[in-house]
């Protein structure tokens, strides 16, 4: 019999995007259904989400505390996935994006919106007022934590939990959740009480059968107090129900030899050629001066997670070494006029573009020589695997995610033609530096070639996390 899973997430591509969960709840569920799953992927009805919906039919109405909700059924890009989404303009339809608005503050009613939401999931998942029924109910970050809590005890669908990043846990007062009508028997340290408050992540942490993380080194970190976050203990409770499966890439989208970003396509045969072409265009669209000098990028969200205030604080010595820097994303005001000062000051050697770009994302992974990724922590990060895909060195902190994925340049690594990247260790400036001299002592030698060369034949695809995934959707929970 075809395993039913309803993927539930608060943003997926091509309807809504803030980070990575969005392509995460794209890509998974295409993987999933090339596999034989019947999986529908349920996520709310943002402003110009139903332009983006293929052949709509209307799936399912519901009430939820007196507000009227619509599902609507489609394919947004692949005939054997299935998307429904959650319509009620009042809550979803709004300026901004799916969790604050125009000015960049948090909606004010944003339990209440995704509580509604959790609801609706819970009961669609049981089959209600529609012909298709759930096995499985895999939801996503703490916007979804509260739909066990609306899981009817007798046949419920088996529940899967990811935290994609645990620093994120829709934290409220106790009256949000009084609005919904759930917390009375779970307000207590062992259910959704947290410090005087409620929280939906902790929500999904208890009820949920199966718990997952997107890197198996960070479902080890998120168990002490460091990156805990204060739920560790709670974590280390559940161990036992705990997994971490790295995340894939969509090797299609990021392919250096499809890629329609590129202006000089490239394989492992002719990345040398290749990076250079694409390195010259960049530099020229970029207003860098065109030539062969080591070019480092960096595409990322500006945010004290993401280490780019360590990079500012090593500026001076950067300035010492011979590099070109490419700098793409936005996020903190404070960090955006910062790195574009440092932009103005130094014209020649650093470029700055606040916003983003899925082309120039793609341009600079193909145009750079190495990418560095200083992060504080990092769940799972993917521009490490886009980086080896595209040939591209990548110079990142030994955390998460990134641990996982890149083989540092060691002596022995290097030997064995194994190495991909340059891991270092502190997330200080002396750590972005140290990761830095170790890249550039290593440029254009015939151990940079391999590491190229190891890098772009690695198998990042989904195809394997999908296959992690379904063992877990099939296996019994531990008593």
């Amino acid at each position: 019999m075809t395993l039913k899973v309803l993927y539930a997430a608060s943003e997926a591509l091509p309807f809504a995007k803030t980070g990575g969960l969005a392509d995460v709840a794209h890509a998974l569920p295409e993987a999933l259904a090339q596999a034989g799953v019947d999986v529908r992927v349920v996520t709310p009805a943002y402003r110009g989400s139903l332009d983006k919906l293929r052949d709509p039919i209307l799936k399912a109405t519901l009430t939820v505390h007196g507000q009227r909700f619509t599902i609507w059924e489609g394919h947004p890009l692949h005939e054997r996935l299935r998307v429904w989404l959650v319509d009620a303009p009042a809550l979803y339809a709004r300026d901004g994006t799916p969790y604050v608005d125009a000015a960049g503050h948090d909606h004010a009613d944003n339990a209440w919106r995704f509580g509604c939401y959790c609801e609706v999931v819970a009961r669609l998942a049981q089959g209600e007022g529609c012909d298709w029924r759930a096995d499985v109910l895999h939801l996503n970050d703490w916007q979804t934590g509260l739909a066990p809590l609306w899981l009817q005890a007798a046949d419920r669908p088996r529940t899967v939990f990811t935290i994609h990043n645990l620093a994120y846990q829709g934290v409220f007062a106790r009256k949000a959740f009084d609005a919904l009508g759930v917390g009375a028997g779970l307000w207590h340290l062992d259910g959704i009480e947290f410090h005087g408050m409620g929280s939906f992540l902790k929500a999904g942490l208890t009820q949920s059968d199966w718990l997952t993380t997107v890197s198996p080194t960070y479902a080890q970190e998120i168990q002490t107090a460091h990156f805990g976050h204060g739920l560790d203990g709670l974590l280390r409770h559940r161990s036992g129900r705990l997994r971490g499966i790295l995340n894939g890439i969509h090797d299609e989208l990021w392919d250096p030899q499809r890629d329609r970003y590129l202006p000089f396509r490239y394989n492992t045969a002719t990345v040398i050629d290749g990076k250079r072409r694409n390195k010259r265009a960049l530099q020229a669209d970029l207003d860098l001066p065109v030539g062969d000098r080591p070019l480092l990028g960096i595409v990322s969200r500006f945010a004290e997670q993401k280490g780019i205030d360590l990079v500012l604080a090593a500026a001076d010595e950067i300035r010492r070494l011979p590099l070109q820097i490419a700098i793409l994303g936005a996020g903190d005001g404070e960090l955006e006029r910062q790195l574009q000062n440092w932009a103005r000051s130094d014209p020649d050697r650093i470029a700055v573009r606040i916003g983003y770009d899925e082309g120039l994302a793609h341009r600079i992974e193909a145009a750079a020589d190495m990418f560095l990724m200083p992060s504080r922590y990092e769940p799972c990060g993917l521009n490490q695997m886009y980086s080896q895909r595209y040939g591209t060195v990548p110079i990142v902190r030994r955390v998460g995610g990134l641990a996982d994925s890149v083989v540092d340049a060691t002596p022995a690594a290097l030997e064995a033609h194994a190495a991909t990247g340059i891991v270092f260790d502190q997330a200080d400036v002396a750590g972005v530096l140290y990761g830095l001299r170790r890249a550039l002592e290593l440029f254009d030698t015939p151990q940079w070639r391999s590491m190229q060369d190891c890098g772009m034949r690695r198998d990042f695809s989904w195809r394997h996390t999908a296959a992690e995934y379904l063992a877990i959707y099939t296996a019994a929970p531990p008593p």
